[in-house]
C-alpha cells in the first residue's frame, strides 16, 4: 500500500495480523532496545510501544523485522520497481513483453516528487528534549535517532534533483550538546560530505533537515546505495507508490509534507562537537569522536505521529533485512554497472563492509584459460572503486569458471570453494594506509586501514580437512585447535601484547605439521570454540577484529617485488588488541526485567 504515515502503516499491519501493540509501561532507556532484539531474533511481529516512560509519542519498532513483512509493505509496488530496474539495465524489454512492462510509466511518474505548499508534518511543534530519547546500550551516550531520513541540497545547485537523502544517526542528548543543539554522525564516502563541503568552501549556511517516519520507502530509500546525483526521492516515490510531496520552507530546506517528524536547523560549517559513543552494527562501540553538530531551529510533527526506530548491534539485527531487501531489488543491476562481475555480497555477519565475496569473470583471453587470476584482478579494483563497496577491508573474488553454479549468499559454500583454489603464493594483494569504515576499530587510526584482494582462479589446488590434524602441536600458550568450516582451523592463543611475536611464533610450529596442508586458513582468536561454534561466529571474529596489512601471516611467508605471499598456511591474528573498540553486552538489570516480562504473560511474552 502507499502509506502516507507511520500511523497508517502499523494499522495496516495490525489488521493482518503482522505487529503487536505493548501497553504496559516501557523505558526508551535500555528496556525498548532488548525487547527489540529479543522479538527479533525469535522472528516476532512489528512492536507498537503505545506506553512509553515519560514519552508522550509512541515507538514502533521491528517494522523490517522480517523479509516477509517488509515484502507485504511493499506489496503494491516492489514488482513495478523490479520492472523498472529491469528496463533499465535492458529498455528494448518494454518492447518485447509489453505486458509485463505496461505499468513501467506509472512508476516512473511516480518517481518525481513534488512541491506543496503545507503537509501533515507541520501540523504541531515540539522540541528536542519532548522527543523519544532511545537508548539501545548502556554506554551510548545519550538518546539517539536510529532511523533518520538526513535531508540536504548542494548550494551551488539547490532544489530536489540535487538533493541528498542519507541515514546518518542523530544523537539527541548528552555529551556537549546544548537544548537546541544535536549531533550529526555521518562517515566517510557519503553524499551528505560533499554538500557539507560546498557550503563550506563557499561561505554559506548549510542547512539540514531530519524526516523521521512518514513512507517506509523514505526509511528505506534512506539507505539506498545510489548514485551520486541521483536523488534518493525518486526511488522513494517508486516504492511508496505516489510522488513524494515536499513541502515549501521558506528561507530553508523543504520539508518532507509527510513525515512524522521533522527536526530542521542549520550547521556551521566549522563547527565540531564530540558525539558517541553508540553502540553500532559492528558489534562494538563506535567511540567519541568529533563530528558535526546541527544547531536547531524548529521542530515539528504530525498530530497523530508515531515513532518509528531500530536497535543496531553486533549482526544480524533489523537492519541486516535493509540489505536484504536492496540486494532483491539491486542485485541484477551490478553487472550492468561492473561488467564482468556476476555478483557482490557485502556479508552481513562480518558487520556488511569488513568483508565482501565477489565472483568475476576471466574473458580476457578465453582461447587460453590461465592458470590464475588476471580480469578479476581488474574487477576487484572496479569493485573497490564503488561507493561504499570501497570501505570493504577483505575482498575475496573469484572466477565463475571455477563453480560455475556456486551461490554467492552461501557463504559456507563460498568460502570451501575458494580455500580450495587460492594460491597464497600469488592470491594476495594488499592495499596499505587506505580508508576503511568510520566504525571499524581494527585499523591504524580513524578511518584509516588496510585492504587485502584475495583472487582465485584456476584449477582445485587441494581438498580440505575437517579434522584437527593429529600430528599438531602448539607452543606454549596456545590450545584449543578447532575446526570453524572445512579447511578453517581456529586456535586460541595467549593475549594480544604489543610487540609480541605469538603470532610469528605460531606459523614457525605449523610448518612443521604436513597435516596442515588440508587447512589453507589458519584463525588466532581469545577464544576457538566461540569462533567455531558458528559461522557467524567465524565471520564476526575474524574479519572485524583484524587489519589486513598488520594482522595476516603465513607459513613461510616471503617477499618478492613488494610482493608479499607464502608457502604454507595463511594466518589471521584475529585476537582483541587493545585499540579495538569495546563490544556491545547487555545490562544485566534490563535483561532481568525482560526476562520477568517473558514470564508474566503479556502479549509478547511468546516472543520474548
Amino acid at each position: 500500500m502507499g502509506y502516507r504515515s507511520t500511523r497508517e502503516c502499523v494499522e495496516d499491519l495490525r489488521k493482518h495480523g503482522h505487529l503487536v501493540e505493548v501497553e504496559f509501561p516501557v523505558d526508551a532507556n535500555l528496556q525498548i532496545a532488548e525487547i527489540q532484539r529479543r522479538v527479533f531474533q525469535n522472528g516476532g511481529p512489528a512492536i507498537l510501544f503505545s506506553n512509553v516512560t515519560g514519552c508522550r509519542f509512541p515507538m514502533v519498532s521491528n517494522l523490517f523485522g522480517t523479509i516477509e513483512r517488509a515484502r507485504f509493505i511493499f506489496r503494491d509496488t516492489i514488482e513495478g520497481v523490479r520492472r523498472a530496474i529491469e528496463l533499465k539495465i535492458d529498455p528494448s524489454q518494454a518492447l518485447q513483453k509489453p505486458l509485463r512492462y505496461w505499468k513501467a510509466p506509472l512508476t516512473a511518474l511516480s518517481m518525481r516528487p513534488k512541491m506543496v505548499g503545507r503537509g501533515p508534518v507541520s501540523a504541531e511543534r515540539t522540541s528536542v528534549a519532548e522527543l523519544p530519547q532511545l537508548v539501545s546500550w548502556p554506554m551510548d551516550a545519550g538518546g539517539f535517532v536510529t532511523l533518520p531520513q538526513v535531508y540536504s541540497e548542494d548550494v551551488a545547485q539547490p532544489g530536489l534533483k540535487h538533493s541528498n537523502l542519507g541515514m546518518y544517526r542523530v544523537q539527541l542528548t548528552g555529551n556537549q550538546y546544548g537544548s537546541n543543539q544535536v549531533g550529526l554522525h555521518y562517515q566517510i564516502h557519503r553524499s551528505i560530505g560533499v554538500h557539507h563541503k560546498r557550503a563550506r568552501d563557499r561561505g554559506q549556511p548549510f542547512h539540514v533537515n531530519v524526516f523521521v517516519g512518514g513512507s517506509p520507502a523514505m526509511t528505506l530509500a534512506a539507505v539506498m546505495p545510489l548514485p551520486e546525483g541521483m536523488s534518493e526521492l525518486t526511488f522513494a516515490g517508486a516504492l511508496a507508490g505516489h510522488r513524494i510531496p515536499m513541502q515549501k520552507n521558506n528561507g530553508g530546506l523543504p520539508f518532507y509534507a509527510d513525515a512524522d517528524f521533522v527536526i530542521s536547523g542549520t550547521i556551521n560549517p566549522d563547527k565540531l562537537m564530540p558525539e558517541g559513543p553508540f553502540g553500532d552494527h559492528l558489534g562494538y562501540y563506535s567511540l567519541e569522536h568529533l563530528f558535526p553538530v546541527l544547531e536547531v531551529e524548529n521542530v515539528w510533527h504530525r498530530k497523530d505521529a508515531i515513532w518509528p526506530f531500530t536497535v543496531v548491534g553486533r549482526p544480524p539485527q533489523e537492519d541486516t533485512l535493509f540489505g536484504e531487501l536492496i540486494h532483491e531489488l539491486t542485485g541484477p543491476i551490478i553487472p550492468t554497472v561492473l561488467p564482468g562481475v556476476r555478483g557482490v555480497h557485502a556479508v552481513d555477519a562480518s558487520g556488511v563492509h569488513p568483508l565482501l565475496l565477489a565472483i568475476g569473470s576471466e574473458r580476457y583471453v578465453p582461447w587460453n584459460q590461465p592458470e590464475g587470476p588476471q580480469e578479476i584482478l581488474t574487477q576487484a579494483n572496479a569493485i573497490l572503486g564503488q561507493g561504499q563497496l570501497s570501505l570493504a577491508k577483505y575482498l575475496m573474488i573469484m572466477d565463475e569458471a571455477c563453480v560455475p553454479n556456486l551461490d554467492l549468499h552461501n557463504i559456507a559454500d563460498f568460502f570451501q570453494a575458494f580455500l580450495q583454489q587460492v594460491n597464497w603464493q600469488r592470491d594476495l594483494h594488499f592495499q596499505t594506509r587506505t580508508t576503511i569504515d568510520t566504525l571499524d576499530y581494527s585499523g591504524s587510526g580513524f578511518n584509516e586501514g588496510s585492504k587485502v584482494v584475495m583472487a582465485a582462479a584456476g584449477p582445485v589446488l587441494r581438498e580440505l580437512g575437517t579434522e584437527v590434524p593429529s600430528e599438531l602441536t602448539l607452543p606454549n600458550g596456545f590450545a584449543e585447535p578447532a575446526v570453524c568450516l572445512p579447511g578453517v582451523l581456529a586456535i586460541a592463543g595467549p593475549a594480544f601484547r604489543e610487540g609480541n611475536d605469538d603470532a610469528s611464533n605460531l606459523c614457525g610450529r605449523l610448518a612443521a605439521c604436513t597435516g596442515l596442508k588440508k587447512f589453507p586458513l589458519v584463525i588466532l582468536v581469545d577464544d576457538a570454540g566461540f569462533c567455531a561454534a558458528h559461522i557467524n561466529n567465524f565471520l564476526w571474529t575474524v574479519f572485524t577484529r583484524s587489519n589486513p596489512a598488520v594482522d595476516i601471516h603465513g607459513v613461510n611467508s616471503f617477499t618478492t617485488n613488494k610482493h608479499w605471499g607464502c608457502d604454507g598456511a595463511l594466518v589471521i591474528d584475529a585476537r582483541i588488541k587493545p585499540h579495538h573498540a569495546p563490544p556491545l553486552i547487555e545490562d544485566p538489570e534490563t535483561t532481568a526485567w525482560v526476562d520477568s516480562m517473558a514470564n508474566a504473560g503479556h502479549g509478547i511474552s511468546q516472543y520474548l
